[in-house]
């Protein structure tokens, strides 16, 4: 289950499947909403035992990806010094169907999301070339270099 600032939301009852979203231990209205929005997709998880995708796509000469150990380590050639090591969350697993491509796939949504915006915050898509990692359905806007007199 899902917690939020320190508060377990949703109790699952396996017999009858239905849930319970719990409000009245909130300090605030405000993490009722937020319950509310999470609470679904954490269930279509566990119940239809949907996997969730991202995919992300690797822009620049010399840039690489690869996972090691079953999908729980990740390491990145980013064109650094060294070599970048991301491990991956237990509800998360990641595969590299070439150098250049990465997907993130598990049962709960957020996770998967969240760990494949880690991954792309380690080198964003630059504005004038474009290279980086970026999503796969991501649109760069390239801005123009300086013109020359």
């Amino acid at each position: 289950m899902q917690t939020i600032k320190g508060f377990l939301f949703g109790n699952w009852n396996h017999s009858d499947r239905s849930a319970l979203l719990p409000c009245d231990n909130c300090s605030s209205p405000n993490i009722s909403g937020t319950a509310a929005l999470y609470f679904p997709a954490t269930l279509s998880g566990l119940i239809m035992e949907a996997q969730f995708f991202r995919f992300l796509k690797i822009v620049g000469v010399g840039f690489k990806a690869r996972a090691e150990s079953e999908g729980r380590l990740l390491f990145l050639k980013l064109g650094y010094s060294h070599e970048v090591e991301l491990s991956v969350p237990p509800a998360v697993r990641v595969f590299c169907f070439k150098p250049n491509v990465i997907c993130c796939t598990g049962i709960d949504k957020q996770r998967v999301h969240q760990f494949a915006a880690a991954v792309r915050s380690c080198k964003p898509p630059e504005v004038y070339k474009g290279k980086g990692i970026m999503y796969v359905d991501e649109v760069i806007k390239k801005k123009q270099g300086k013109k020359s007199k």
